[in-house]
């Protein structure tokens, strides 16, 4: 017997959430780097008299400058003590920098950066072809704005999130079974591990893989003797990224963590230590979309509105808008969990026609399921805080245009999606008469789903009436956002 999706807090909701978006947030208030531009001409050095003769040593001096100028730019500030950079950078904001070279030293160049009011000093390095960096064993960079930006991240990491760190670093191997990763790919996982068990040939191993297989937990769906190493290697990851072993976000600026080249697992350097010897090279070709950032998708498909969005969407209203409880009442967990898999490996070639899945919940199930798993929601948490202040404010005109304002702060995927999307809700809410939900008992249903609210928070009425009031006034508020 099929079992139906339940969730406290929003019934027709599969999963709980699995990404953890602390240390995204606490990375969205790092300072950004801030060049310090030099407002001197910087000396050459002197000749001694009109007509002497420039020495080797003038000659390299010469040199010298013209190359640091053109590896740091205007924030090279020439020979510089370090009292001197303190005091021009005692009145910076953090996240100021410069680079100059210190009286003493002996081929390098010092890179002096504001941090948590403080200046900090640090030796750098060029080398052709390999960049910039700080030891040769460290990250290497392209530019110094890259190793500064990434450089104030990790300040702030271990400023203000050292306990999450802490907790990541304390992982065992038991976590691997409730990792975003399993909780993603169990069903896809599952089928592939019976594949590899129809191609087993030797007969004489059949009893002994039966006896090891009764001896794991019904959780994995792996079978024991399979065992193939993950092939970790340190990668810089473009857009924003979990690992999919703790559930917490990549941070930094390059090289953030590593990923196996043969199947695309994705973590922290650390957690990469914790997963088990099970790589599914042929995992990496249906690894989807369910779980993937926004942004990352639309720019990877070049599209406004990624295909499951779309695809339910048009679905739900063909044959949908009509059904009592659209998006309330629950699909059945096992069938959404194969249109997940059929959407990851088909993409927008997937049937799902009436004929594929009768039941039009499994389509609305699945959009939410999609839209639960963002790691980024669609109002995001930078955002959230404009369109809570937008929901309290009582005078109607006012409201709608600081919700314009509220939409012009999100992202362009995010701006297009949610527009979509609450258009869509508004048609669904139109058939209120037969299908029983109108724009408050839609918003009920979504306001989990869509709104960056955090985990332990359970009284919604805010947030409800927030994403009650963006549904009802959806065209004036996004016809307002783009006049503007």
């Amino acid at each position: 017997m099929s079992k139906v999706a339940t969730l406290p807090g929003e019934p027709s909701s599969p999963v709980q959430k699995v990404w953890k978006p602390e240390l995204y947030k606490i990375q969205l208030d790092a300072p950004a780097p801030q060049p310090v531009r030099c407002q001197r001409t910087l000396p050459l050095p002197a000749a001694g008299s009109a007509v002497a003769v420039a020495t080797d040593a003038d000659v390299d001096a010469v040199e010298d400058k013209n190359q640091a100028m053109r590896l740091y730019g205007s924030e090279y500030h020439g020979v510089m003590g370090h009292l001197e950079a303190e005091q021009l950078l005692s009145n910076a904001s953090d996240g100021s920098y410069l680079v100059r070279r210190s009286p003493k030293s002996d081929g390098y160049y010092t890179l002096s950066v504001r941090f948590n009011k403080r200046t900090k000093h640090f030796k750098v390095f060029y080398k052709q072809g390999h960049g910039h960096y700080l030891r040769e064993q460290d990250k290497h960079y392209e530019t110094v704005h890259e190793m500064v930006a990434d450089g104030l991240i990790n300040f702030h990491m271990q400023l203000y999130a050292s306990p999450i760190i802490q907790q990541i670093n304390q992982q065992t191997k038991n976590c691997y079974q409730q990792s975003p990763y399993m909780t993603l790919n169990r069903r896809k996982l599952r089928a592939l591990s019976n594949e590899l068990e129809n191609q087993q040939i030797d007969q004489q191993a059949t009893q002994q893989q039966q006896q090891q297989q009764q001896q794991l937990p019904a959780t994995d769906p792996m079978p024991l003797v399979y065992e193939k190493p993950h092939n970790f290697k340190v990668h810089t990851f473009k857009g924003l990224n979990w690992c999919e072993f703790c559930a917490n976000f990549l941070w930094g600026f390059t090289a953030q963590g590593v990923k196996c080249e043969a199947c695309g697992f994705m973590a922290h350097n650390k957690c990469s230590e914790l997963v088990p010897p099970k790589c599914v090279p042929d995992l990496k070709c249906i690894r989807g979309v369910f779980g993937t950032d926004l942004t990352t998708m639309v720019q990877l498909h070049q599209c406004s509105i990624p295909f499951v969005v779309r695809r339910c969407v048009e679905e739900v209203e063909a044959r949908g808008m009509l059904q009592e409880g659209i998006y309330r009442v629950s699909g059945f967990a096992d069938e959404i969990d194969a249109l997940k898999l059929a959407l990851d490996r088909d993409g927008d070639k997937t049937d799902m026609s009436e004929a594929a899945y009768g039941n039009v919940n499994v389509i609305a199930g699945t959009l939410k399921l999609y839209l639960r798993l963002l790691p980024v929601p669609l109002i995001t948490f930078q955002a959230y805080p404009s369109f809570m202040a937008a929901g309290r404010n009582a005078k109607p005109t006012e409201q709608l245009q600081l919700m314009a304002e509220a939409v012009r702060r999100l992202p362009p995927a995010h701006h297009s999606c949610l527009q979509y999307m609450l258009e869509h809700l508004k048609r669904v809410a139109s058939h209120y008469a037969v299908n029983k939900m109108n724009e408050h008992n839609l918003a009920t249903v979504f306001a989990p789903t869509l709104i960056a609210t955090p985990q332990h928070m359970t009284n919604l009425t805010e947030e409800i009436f927030m994403l009650s009031s963006l549904i009802t006034h959806c065209e004036t508020i996004f016809a307002s956002s783009s006049a503007s």
